[in-house]
């Protein structure tokens, strides 16, 4: 444990040195604070846009439902990729195309200055819970490895994430997010290297796995699992390609750039769909018990399987790097709804405000105010995780797909919709909300698993069964009866009386339009490569020391191939900063 312990404070001081050498690309403007200027090339904006949908989560709550249900968790990540699918086809150019610094200013474009408002209050509430989720998540599996209070825990790690986010903006954040990917990666293939040597192969992987591996235990009804991978994939686009999640394309350097991101974001995901979950199955056989271990958890124990392979089948040190990158993955997560707080409440609440009243403030006055709304959305992010954490009864699998599917999906269907339906009166989008959410509550409290079972003749389902089932009917109600309310709402549309339908015009005419980088594209893409370059072959110097530790001939081999592995990307950065560029045009 004691190398664990210093393979995570080395990493540390890594992520603080990126946003203390990224800092000064956030201080010169707002912009450059809540986007990075929209001058990120692809491989940054795919990197956060993947790590966006990277958290402790996958680790923990997807892992321990890799490890009790086998290959039905790989639906979710599917949804995730077939959205990014989408994204490369159809949305991530166009969001970077509304010509915005907020996902709240498009919404404004498209809706108008009430739902602007609307949507700012509410969405920066929502996104408390969101991170919240994720920083539970955190404390869960930060709390089985050091044996720590789960509450201490989470207000410790929220206070760091606090202090690196109101630091460094957005070019921080997405420049973190980037070697943060290649750690993921690095430690993932590793483990699932090792796991499928322990299990003799993958085909004994699938066929040893307890209950079955593509049903697994505990499903009477397979036609329920198909179900769920089916309703994924709208659900995942509506929360994933929306005009709020738009902000992790604002900052592409142009249009190519935007699609580009979202390719390699779905490469990175399909890829790790499989890899993240083997080690986690090949638990399943390898130790059957092992959420005993973790039994102070109460039904979160299983979340802590990959911490238990981690510990029983890899190197000295891995499971410090898994930490490190699990640390790195959910303040990344933090950092950019923090980061997406304070240029919402910016751009859309405190501006406005300052309009009304005739004031003026200097841009460098209100990236002062954006850091002190940064710390304090921190605050309410490790509040709503506190609570999470009290929740003993909810597994984090269960706890992110309620906040997912009941609260998340709802607010977003205008958000979605309304990119493609172009004619709604002004109060489409808040009465889409208030039917979305009675919606939720019908399945919750009235239409439920087991009615809908008992109208098929089905006598009783299985706890498994039940929550897939309510997973199945909130999404399916929310795909036809929220986003066919908005879309019906066009029958009450009066042109006459839409006061936002030049601005509404100009908007869609705008995502039709590519955004070209300038002349001065070339002198920043230059630096990105060169400061992250260094930073990952910094990375790779200390993954080699990693070799130190006492470990087997194979273990240390292992950190020496991944050390490699770094410094090779490290490398073609630095030398491509150095390369003559072709110049951008104009």
């Amino acid at each position: 444990m004691f190398y664990d312990y210093i393979v995570i404070a080395i990493y540390f001081v890594l992520i603080l040195a990126i946003g203390v050498v990224f800092s000064r690309m956030a201080s010169k403007s707002t912009s450059d604070y809540f986007r990075g200027g929209g001058r990120m090339l692809w491989w940054m904006v795919g990197a956060t846009a993947f790590m966006a949908q990277f958290s402790a989560v996958t680790f923990t709550g997807a892992a321990g439902k890799a490890f009790a249900d086998g290959f039905a968790i790989v639906a979710v990540y599917i949804g995730n990729t077939f959205a990014f699918f989408c994204g490369y086809a159809f949305f991530a150019h166009r969001f970077r195309q509304m010509r915005v610094d907020t996902p709240t200013e498009g919404i404004k474009r498209r809706f108008g200055p009430e739902n602007e408002t609307f949507f700012s209050w509410a969405l920066i509430a929502f996104s408390f819970l969101n991170a919240g989720v994720w920083l539970n998540a955190l404390g869960v599996f930060t709390s089985a490895v050091f044996d720590a209070d789960i509450s201490v825990t989470i207000i410790g790690i929220g206070l760091t994430v606090l202090f690196v986010s109101v630091l460094s903006g957005a070019w921080g954040v997405v420049a973190s997010d980037f070697v943060q990917t290649l750690v993921v990666a690095v430690v993932s293939i590793a483990c699932a290297i090792v796991a499928l040597v322990m299990v003799d192969g993958p085909v004994n992987l699938v066929k040893n796995f307890p209950g079955g591996f593509l049903i697994g235990p505990n499903m009477n009804y397979p036609l329920i699992l198909f179900g769920t991978f089916i309703f994924f994939l709208p659900k995942q686009i509506i929360t994933m390609m929306n005009l709020h999640d738009s902000f992790r394309w604002l900052n592409a350097k142009d249009s190519f750039n935007a699609r580009k991101a979202a390719l390699l974001a779905m490469t990175l995901m399909g890829v790790g769909s499989i890899i993240w979950f083997i080690p986690p199955w090949a638990a399943a056989t390898l130790y059957p018990d092992a959420p005993a271990d973790y039994a102070q958890l109460g039904n979160k124990a299983a979340d802590a399987v990959y911490l238990v392979f981690a510990r029983n089948a890899m190197p000295i040190g891995t499971v410090g790097l898994l930490m490190a990158g699990l640390f790195a993955a959910s303040m990344s997560s933090m950092d950019s709804a923090l980061n997406k707080n304070a240029g919402i409440f910016i751009r859309s609440i405190y501006q406005p405000f300052l309009a009304k009243r005739s004031k003026q403030r200097s841009d460098k006055k209100l990236l002062r105010i954006s850091q002190l709304v940064s710390l304090i959305s921190g605050i309410g992010v490790i509040t709503a995780a506190l609570f999470f954490a009290s929740l003993k009864k909810l597994s984090l699998f269960e706890l992110m797909m309620s906040v997912s599917t009941m609260v998340q999906v709802p607010m977003m269907v205008p958000l979605v919709v309304g990119i493609v339906v172009k004619k709604t009166p002004k109060w489409a989008p808040w009465a889409t909300i208030a039917v979305g959410f009675l919606v939720s509550w019908l399945v919750m409290n009235v239409f439920t698993a087991e009615v809908c079972a008992g109208l098929f003749g089905i006598e009783s389902l299985t706890a498994r069964e039940i929550i897939d089932m309510n997973i199945i009917l909130t999404i399916a109600g929310h795909v036809f009866i929220t986003a066919g309310f908005f879309w019906a709402t066009s029958l009450f549309y009066n042109e006459a009386k839409d006061t936002n339908k030049l601005e509404t015009d100009r908007f869609f005419e705008d995502l039709q339009r590519p955004v070209i980088a300038d002349d001065k594209q070339d002198a920043v893409d230059k630096q990105q490569r060169r400061k992250l370059g260094g930073m990952v072959m910094t990375m790779s110097v200390g993954i080699l020391l990693m070799t130190l530790i006492p470990n087997p001939v194979w273990g240390r081999m292992m950190f020496v191939i991944c050390s490699l592995i770094i410094f090779m990307i490290g490398f073609l950065l630095r030398r491509s900063a150095k390369s003559n560029l072709s110049t951008t045009k104009a």
